[in-house]
C-alpha cells in the first residue's frame, strides 16, 4: 500500500488534526455559549449602565437605567422586553465563538507543542503557558471582532427600543452590512485593540489556568485524566478569567456601542485609553468591575461547559486529551 493510500485511511483527526480540533472546539463554544448567553446580556447591560461620558454629551439625558444588579437586570428584561430577548445577539454570539474559540485552541496547542516547547518531563512551564495562552486568545479574538461587535450592538437593541428610539437592524445580516457600509472595513474592527486586550487577559486566566491547573493536578495529585479534573481546573479558569478581563471588558463594551460620525469614528471616546480614563475619573475604579457577577457566574458555568464538552468531544472521536 503507497502512503497516499495509507493517509486516506487513517481517522480524519489523524489526517486533518488542526481542523478536526479546530471543528471539535468550536462545537464545545457553540454549546457553552448557547446555555450562558442570558449572563453575557445582563453583564454588557450592566456595563453600558451610568456612562459619565453619555451624560457629558447629552446624549440621553434623562433616560440612564437604574443600577438594579443582576437579577433584577435580567428580570426586567423579561418583563419590558420577553422572556426571548435574553438570547437576543446569540446568532452572531455563536459566530463569534465558532471563529474565536477554534482559533484559540489551535493556536495554543500548536504554541505549546510546537513553537515553545514541553519540558523534557512533559509539563509545560508557567511562563510558556502564559505566553501561549495571551497569543492564542489575542490571535482568536482579532479575527472574530466583526461578530463580537454585531453582538454587543444587537443585545442593546431592546433597550433602544424601549427608550422610544427606532432599531438599528433587522438582523445579523443587515447588521454587518450597515456597520460596513458605514464604516468601511475598518468599522467591522471597531474596538478591536480592547477587544485583543480583553482576549489576551482572559485567555491568560482561562487557558493558562486552565492546562496549568489541569496538569498540575495529574502530576501531583491522584486525580485522573477525567472529569472531575476536568471541572476542578475549569472552574479555577473561570474565576481567574472573569477577575483579569472584567475591566478590558467594559471598556470593550463601551467603545464597541457608542455611536459614531460618517467616518465611523467613535463620538464619545478617542481610544481605549480615553474610555477607561473617562470611566475611572467619572465612575470611579470599581466602575472597571460593572457586571463582574454575571461575568463570573458566566464564565464559571461556560467554562465548565466547554471543557467538559470539549475533552468528551476529543475523547469520543479519538483525538488525545488537551
Amino acid at each position: 500500500m503507497s502512503p497516499a493510500e495509507e493517509e486516506k485511511c487513517l481517522p480524519l483527526p489523524e489526517r486533518w488534526p488542526r481542523a478536526s480540533k479546530f471543528a471539535l472546539s468550536a462545537c464545545a463554544a457553540a454549546v457553552a455559549e448557547l446555555v450562558t448567553f442570558p449572563l453575557d446580556l445582563t453583564k454588557t447591560r450592566l456595563q453600558i449602565q451610568g456612562e459619565a461620558a453619555v451624560h457629558r454629551h447629552g446624549a440621553a439625558a434623562g433616560q440612564a437605567a437604574p443600577y438594579r444588579g443582576m437579577l433584577r437586570t435580567a428580570a426586567g428584561i423579561v418583563q419590558e422586553e420577553g422572556f426571548r430577548k435574553l438570547w437576543q445577539g446569540a446568532t452572531p454570539a455563536v459566530y463569534r465563538h465558532i471563529v474565536y474559540s477554534g482559533v484559540r485552541m489551535v493556536a495554543y496547542e500548536h504554541l505549546r507543542d510546537s513553537v515553545l516547547g514541553r519540558s523534557e518531563d512533559g509539563s509545560f512551564p508557567f511562563w510558556k503557558a502564559v505566553v501561549g495562552g495571551m497569543s492564542a486568545g489575542a490571535i482568536g479574538q482579532f479575527f472574530a471582532s466583526p461578530t463580537d461587535l454585531v453582538k454587543v450592538q444587537m443585545q442593546m437593541e431592546g433597550k433602544r427600543k424601549l427608550e422610544g428610539k427606532p432599531l438599528r437592524f433587522r438582523g445579523v445580516h443587515h447588521a454587518f452590512m450597515k456597520i460596513l457600509s458605514e464604516g468601511g472595513i475598518r468599522g467591522l474592527w471597531a474596538g478591536w485593540v480592547p477587544n485583543v486586550q480583553r482576549a489576551a487577559l482572559v485567555n491568560m486566566g482561562d487557558l493558562t489556568t486552565y492546562d496549568s491547573v489541569k496538569h498540575f493536578l495529574l502530576l501531583n495529585t491522584p486525580l485522573m485524566d477525567n472529569s472531575v479534573t476536568h471541572s476542578v481546573a475549569s472552574g479555577c479558569s473561570g474565576l481567574v478569567a472573569a477577575v483579569l478581563g472584567t475591566p478590558a471588558d467594559v471598556v470593550k463594551t463601551r467603545i464597541m456601542n457608542q455611536p459614531r460620525d460618517e467616518q465611523g469614528r467613535g463620538l464619545l471616546y478617542k481610544s481605549s485609553t480615553d474610555c477607561l480614563i473617562q470611566t475611572v475619573q467619572g465612575e470611579g475604579f470599581m466602575s472597571l468591575y460593572k457586571g463582574f457577577v454575571p461575568t463570573w457566574m458566566r464564565m464559571a458555568p461556560w467554562s465548565l461547559v466547554f471543557w467538559l464538552t470539549y475533552e468528551q468531544i476529543r475523547r469520543i472521536c479519538g483525538v488525545s486529551s488537551f
